[in-house]
């Protein structure tokens, strides 16, 4: 489901699942993540979030479901997942390194079904873990919960 500004203004969704490509620079107008049909670059995602705190609605669980979302820099401790924390939501599960589209759309499947943050995050590991195709940390560690 893709979801714009507007619609995410008026639905007010607690949980938000982000499974896009982020591209980063040192600019902040050349960081975006890529949308099916568009891009969002980080100061609009910035101001969306935001804008969620300030109506008292603020996102419970925005999942960053790409590579590198809790990387960050100088500027940007925690990528844009601390952006996003930082911006009023509650939980952003994201990710520290690059990740396999295979096994995190498997990881994000064991993920959704008792969405309870850390627990959740910690079985998702587990189940990734104990799988012989993904029993590597390269599959199931890049995953982190930044928030509360």
């Amino acid at each position: 489901m893709n979801l714009s500004e507007t619609e995410i203004d008026t639905a007010s969704p607690d949980v938000i699942n982000l499974a896009n490509h982020p591209q980063f620079s040192p600019n902040p107008e050349q960081t975006f993540i890529l949308t099916w049909n568009d891009n969002i670059n980080i100061k609009e995602l910035e101001k969306l979030l935001g804008d969620r705190k300030l109506r008292n609605s603020p996102i419970e669980l925005l999942v960053l479901s790409a590579c590198q979302t809790a990387s960050g820099d100088k500027r940007a401790v925690l990528g844009l997942a601390g952006l996003a924390v930082r911006s009023g939501t509650r939980s952003t599960p994201a990710t520290l390194w690059k990740i396999n589209d295979h096994s995190t759309a498997e990881f994000m499947v064991k993920f959704y079904p008792e969405v309870t943050k850390v627990e959740t995050l910690h079985k998702a590991q587990l189940k990734l873990l104990r799988d012989s195709r993904y029993k590597h940390p390269y599959f199931w560690a890049p995953c982190v919960l930044v928030g509360n």
